[in-house]
């Protein structure tokens, strides 16, 4: 990878890392669902106008929609909401990966690896010790809800398979129309009718700068940019940057929110960390000493 590329790598994990505090703002002055619902209008606008609709049926635009708008952030957003450190959720937002190896299996035949196994056994034991503390309190929920946002995103992923080879840009720009929708109808259901007239009562500029942030940058270039390296670069060149997202996430938020991590979270975070490490690079090194024997 060229040096101008590996900058734009890392500009995408600084911005994606970053985007766990940006919604941690962001909740805190306008409820998390409408947040959500505002994120992907965003996302859309103005971008729409000028970026053509993707070759993909309006089935798959509409599911990987709401798999990512609905399942993934719907999930996120109000997990932090309600108390999940946004460091830690950048961290275990990563189960994804391996919630993406189960469904690959299920729906598409797909056969994982023995160092993918060994990594996903290791990344969920690192849970189950997070939890462990989360179970004394109400925040076991929390936790909870960010694991179904990694399901969500796994799910996405896997529809963006079935799609096939497609302009990630496009794709998610116009599936982009999809979830405000059913965001708003749940706001409404759970937020009630005041969640539009709060936010506007307490929404500040730091709201303002998270929201055009996490919809505009963390989603339009985070994405855009990506697509760009994916057709530059094999995916096993430009994937392993992503193990880089939970170090930014955690460190932001230490330094910038104040967040700490107790010995527990810290000791299963390094569990989580480690299945991650495996589930990318133990099959290439599996595969190099097969070569060498």
């Amino acid at each position: 990878m060229s040096p101008r590329d590996t900058l734009v790598a890392l500009a995408i994990v600084f911005v994606w890392g970053v985007n766990f505090m940006a919604i941690k703002w962001g909740v805190a002055e306008v409820p998390p669902l409408l947040l959500t619902a505002l994120r992907y209008v965003v996302a859309t606008l103005p971008a729409i106008f000028f970026i053509r609709r993707p070759q993909v049926s309006l089935g798959i635009l509409v599911a990987y929609g709401i798999f990512i708008g609905v399942g993934q952030f719907g999930f996120l957003f109000t997990a932090i909401h309600l108390g999940m450190p946004a460091g830690l959720a950048s961290l275990v937002l990563q189960l994804q990966s391996f919630f993406t190896i189960g469904l690959a299996v299920l729906l598409l035949r797909e056969r994982p690896g023995p160092a993918q196994l060994v990594g996903a056994l290791v990344a969920i034991v690192g849970v189950g010790i997070i939890a462990v503390e989360k179970l004394e309190g109400a925040a076991v929920w929390p936790l909870l809800m960010t694991v179904c946002a990694a399901l969500g995103w796994a799910a996405s992923n896997i529809t963006v398979k079935r799609a096939g080879k497609i302009d990630m840009l496009s794709f998610v720009v116009w599936s982009s129309l999809v979830p405000p929708i059913p965001l708003l109808l749940l706001s409404l259901l759970f937020e009630g009718p005041g969640a539009v007239p709060y936010a506007i009562d307490h929404i500040t500029w730091l709201g303002v700068g998270s929201l055009l942030f996490v919809g505009w940058i963390s989603t339009d270039f985070g994405y855009g940019a990506w697509s760009y390296l994916l057709g530059r670069y094999p995916a096993s060149t430009v994937a392993p940057f992503t193990l880089l997202v939970p170090i930014v996430g955690l460190s932001t938020a230490w330094l910038v929110l104040g967040e700490g991590l107790s010995v527990l979270d810290l000791v299963g975070s390094v569990l989580v960390f480690a299945g991650l490490l495996l589930n990318v690079f133990g099959p290439r090194l599996l595969a190099h000493r097969t070569v060498q024997a």
